[in-house]
């Protein structure tokens, strides 16, 4: 009997990742792939054994969730289900009841997923917890909007951020995660914008501080509510700059992380893999809640490499395997490295004059594991390479 573990979008690194982190251990990986992706590179991997086509998950969820039935009927066990992103995590939730009946996934409570990723649902829990959160606004209609902007003014003050309830639908339509608002109108254009295109949105905080005040807690606990492996982490760099995805992040050891993040996930009866992303005020020295991420972290490889292999145990754990314990209690100095994005976010950070060329050149000379790029599995870095420079090629000579 076959054990497999189907993982959603392996042809972008995170699931590639993933796919590795699998493979490497001899076991099964399924790619389900959607056909209108064009993004290929990570299909070029050697360590997937077997693909489906699924419909996109956005555009008819129904569909896509009857394929994977399907699929996992004509296997002799359930196989792992791992989502990669946001829209993969809030299909999953959609079906959660449902898919367990033919799919391993942790034994979590319908509906928790998407609270977490909910950012007004999330500050509720947060509150109700005692964690730290930044201040949040919740805007008026636009008949009050005198009655916001005095009280951004009185309660946080500018800079603030205009941010999205969904996340990754306001990113499909704006390409970047937020607004900045540096002023009254700001926040007037950027409330309107929203509006206009039906976006929930609210009114948050900045907490102070460059991009290397940006700390995760990464942790896994297993089905029967312990936590059994967990790491900290020190962001170095981030695109897009000072609001975006890891692109250089170090392994640093951070205890009050660890007291935070374990008694939040714990006290909300959380189950499988998740990262809580932080932010340590300038002002005051305290560490901020700012989002938390129930999918696979896209730096998974570097917790691989410290001996945290995320898709590996919890493969294990709900397969009723031992997977014993691992805290990292100690700073490695090991990195993770996005390079294809982290030279963007340099470009970016030089532009702006927030870092400067020999302290970014001292930070490349750490140990360091590569997002895309694999001796053991070659394929996917060279054909991300082409992707590229075909990409370039279309682009220069389209005009």
């Amino acid at each position: 009997m076959v054990k497999k573990a189907v993982i959603f979008r392996v042809n972008y690194y995170i699931g590639l990742g993933a796919a590795r982190c699998l493979g490497r251990n001899n076991i099964w990986v399924v790619a389900a792939i959607e056909n209108n992706s064009k993004v290929k590179y990570g299909l070029h991997t050697k360590y997937i054994d077997e693909r489906i086509d699924i419909i996109n998950v956005k555009e008819n969820p129904q569909k896509a969730f009857e394929q994977l039935v399907q699929y996992a009927k004509r296997q002799d066990a359930k196989p792992l289900l791992i989502p990669t992103t946001d829209p993969y995590v809030e299909f999953v939730d959609r079906f959660l009841d449902e898919l367990r009946e033919y799919y391993l996934l942790p034994p979590i409570k319908k509906g928790l997923y998407t609270k977490l990723m909910d950012k007004d649902l999330l500050s509720v829990l947060a509150n109700q917890n005692n964690v730290q959160i930044p201040k949040v606004i919740e805007p008026n209609s636009q008949d009050n909007i005198t009655e916001t902007l005095d009280k951004v003014e009185r309660e946080i003050g500018f800079p603030c951020l205009i941010k999205p309830v969904n996340s990754h639908k306001f990113v499909a339509v704006f390409k970047e995660k937020m607004f900045i608002a540096n002023n009254r109108d700001d926040i007037i254009n950027g409330l309107s914008k929203a509006n206009e295109k039906k976006m929930e949105v609210f009114i948050q905080q900045l907490i102070k501080g460059f991009d290397d005040q940006m700390y995760t807690f990464d942790c896994y606990i297993d089905k029967n509510g312990e936590m059994t492996h967990w790491a900290t982490f020190q962001k170095q760099r981030q695109f897009p700059i000072n609001f975006g995805a890891s692109t250089y992040i170090k392994q640093r050891y951070v205890p009050e992380l660890v007291e935070i993040g374990s008694r939040f996930l714990l006290d909300i009866d959380y189950r499988g893999f998740a990262e809580i992303e932080f932010k340590k005020n300038a002002r005051d020295g305290r560490f901020y809640l700012i989002e938390v991420n129930v999918r696979t972290t896209n730096f998974h490889i570097l917790l691989e490499k410290l001996g945290i292999n995320t898709p590996l145990i919890m493969f294990k754990d709900l397969n009723n395997e031992k997977i014993g314990t691992e805290f990292i209690r100690e700073d490695t100095e090991i990195h993770f490295w996005s390079c294809y994005e982290d030279i963007s976010a340099i470009r970016g950070y030089l532009r702006k004059k927030q870092l400067t060329l020999p302290n970014v050149i001292k930070s490349l000379l750490y140990k360091k594991v590569e997002a895309i790029w694999a001796f053991d599995d070659p394929l996917p870095g060279i054909y991300f390479v082409l992707e590229k420079i075909k990409k370039f090629i279309y682009k220069r000579f389209s005009r």
